[in-house]
């Protein structure tokens, strides 16, 4: 089913101060004051803006008029530097600003989409380009210190992930952030219980800061270690870590909300990207 978000206007701009905001902060004001911003104001609040790979700056352009040029998004950001952009649409505001917040990451995803356009053409998708887009579109980036918490979430042990492990998402033996600019579309409705397509990545130190895990994580898209089946992808209920959803987070949240569903017979993850080798690819 499409999901039809709340129109700007309807929007409590206290939703922006939820955690899944919480990277976007330095931009809050093209978010919950006034009016849409328009293309050249929101261009200008977000320079400097680059491709990482290509080096080209980057433009968003209306996407009703990106230039009869014949290339497809990927392509065209690619090859010409140009974001085409919906004006007054929140995805597509989402969408720029993981491009300012990930530019390493939104670049990777770009130049491994437009290898698989060259490869398979434009009318086929490959399992790759499946796993590359949930990423983009709902991802989120987890950073685990304790093992033992991978276990669980392998499991789907949401309870113990969740509550009897509270304390672990406050005290950074799991952290996460969100570059999944659809998700954070949802997350205008903080009544949604949201999932997101996780990659996990695990670290025993503490070098976490949003540019790091931007370049490690592209590091890891691009040589590609990862996003090369959407299987490897771990769902992770946003509305289970504390403080992230409304409702009373106690043991019967976790047993009965949709969201929380068990591991399917035979469903099985790798194992999680080593921290330490993703620092390595970027050095």
């Amino acid at each position: 089913m499409r999901f039809n978000p709340p129109a700007r206007g309807e929007v409590d701009a206290a939703v922006f101060d939820r955690p899944a905001f919480a990277e976007l902060a330095p931009f809050r004001d093209l978010l919950a004051h006034g009016d849409w911003p328009g293309l050249p104001a929101l261009q200008a609040r977000l320079q400097p803006l680059w491709h990482r790979h290509t080096g080209a700056p980057l433009a968003f352009v209306d996407a009703q008029s990106p230039g009869d040029d014949g290339l497809h998004y990927e392509q065209r950001i690619r090859q010409r530097g140009v974001i085409a952009t919906r004006r007054h649409n929140w995805h597509d505001l989402f969408n720029a600003l993981a491009w300012k917040c990930y530019p390493a990451i939104k670049s990777a995803l770009n130049v491994r989409q437009t290898d698989c356009i060259a490869q398979v053409g434009r009318r086929l998708r490959t399992r790759a380009q499946q796993a590359l887009t949930h990423f983009d579109e709902a991802g989120a980036v987890v950073i685990v210190r304790d093992a033992s918490l991978l276990e669980l979430w392998d499991a789907h042990d949401w309870t113990g992930l969740f509550l009897h492990q509270r304390e672990a998402w406050r005290d950074g033996r799991i952290t996460l952030q969100v570059p999944g600019h659809a998700l954070l579309e949802h997350a205008l409705c903080p009544h949604l219980l949201l999932t997101a397509k996780a990659l996990a990545f695990l670290d025993d130190g503490n070098d976490r800061d949003s540019a790091t895990v931007d370049v490690r994580v592209a590091a890891a898209v691009a040589a590609p270690a990862c996003l090369l089946d959407p299987q490897e992808l771990r769902p992770l209920p946003l509305s289970g870590i504390p403080g992230w959803h409304d409702a009373p987070q106690d043991r019967a949240f976790y047993r009965h909300a949709p969201c929380f569903r068990p591991l399917r017979a035979g469903r099985r993850y790798p194992p999680a990207l080593a921290w330490a080798s993703a620092a390595g690819a970027t050095a």
